[in-house]
């Protein structure tokens, strides 16, 4: 019999575990589970059984890869998958898929009430503005932007898009493209970052898209830590003195933030955008029927490697 392991040091919710061992108690596999484990030595214990893992955000570099001899695929329940080595995986014939999707909706409803949180000055107590007739501008066009224009629109918004490979869908509901991330910043109130942390996204949010941005407007980072160039976005918050930055994801200069932009700034603890129970047991469930999938037909539509 086949062993799947749910390795989550952020573990699934009960509701989750439950509908996902169901899942694997249909296709006759065996689910170890594998919580808040306190070392990576746990894990490379655990994995060496595993014919199948899924994860969330949870660390599969090279050293777990190697231990897991039986390994076949591992899936990120979610849509970020930096996490795992692909260069190693591939070269071990290891399967990796994320769960396009999933969390979308979960990421898109934090991105707007971070959105919500800047404008009115962090709840602090002085008068704040409203998102209703700004111009919001989405950096990247995936499942999540998709989700956050629908929540913006509906808030009387006006949204434009930057994306290199969703023009055209972009375009199809009525979305103005922009030609360059410069004119994506210089024309947005908020802006909401959508792109993955590789390839030319890394630092990508750079002093020269930066500084077309408006003073007072306030970007909004739900993706990665790496998509921005953090020295670049410092020096431009000490001469934009209005500008604010809210993140689901602490930079590596939060000190210096904390120094210097009092009041303008916001990091939740720990990356939240999928912390809801609802996002929580979709990319779970997904991630066990991708599992079973992947067994009984080879099906390897949501592989990234």
């Amino acid at each position: 019999m086949k062993r799947i392991l749910i390795a989550t040091e952020k573990p699934f919710a009960p509701a989750a575990i439950k509908k996902m061992s169901k899942v694997f108690k249909k296709a006759e596999l065996k689910v170890d589970l594998l919580e808040k484990y306190s070392s990576k030595q746990d894990l490379l214990d655990a994995v060496s059984k595993a014919d199948a893992a899924i994860i969330r955000s949870d660390k599969f570099d090279a050293e777990v890869l190697n231990a897991a001899k039986k390994l076949k695929i591992v899936v990120r329940a979610g849509a970020g998958y930096d996490n795992v080595d692909l260069a190693t995986a591939t070269k071990n014939g290891v399967v990796v898929m994320n769960t396009p999707g999933q969390n979308a909706n979960a990421v898109a409803e934090l991105a707007v009430g971070l959105a919500i949180f800047g404008i009115r000055e962090l709840f602090s107590g002085k008068p704040g503005g409203e998102l209703r007739n700004r111009t919001l501008g989405l950096h990247g066009f995936g499942f999540v932007a998709r989700n956050v224009f629908r929540i913006a629109r509906a808030m009387g918004m006006k949204v434009i898009v930057y994306t290199r490979y969703s023009k055209d869908a972009a375009a199809a509901i009525g979305l103005k493209v922009v030609h360059s991330l410069e004119e994506l910043y210089k024309k947005s109130d908020v802006i909401s970052i959508h792109v993955p942390a590789r390839d030319e996204h890394i630092k990508s949010v750079s002093a020269d898209v930066l500084k077309h941005g408006r003073n007072g407007s306030i970007i909004v980072n739900t993706a990665r830590k790496e998509v921005i160039n953090e020295p670049d976005l410092v020096k431009m918050m000490e001469e934009k003195p209005g500008i604010k930055y809210m993140s689901d994801v602490t930079p590596d200069c939060a000190a210096e933030f904390a120094e210097k932009f009092e009041g303008r700034y916001f990091f939740t603890p720990k990356k939240a955008g999928a912390q809801t129970a609802e996002a929580n047991l979709n990319a779970g469930v997904a991630a066990a029927e991708q599992i079973v999938d992947f067994f009984e037909t080879g099906n390897i539509a949501c592989k990234v490697n």
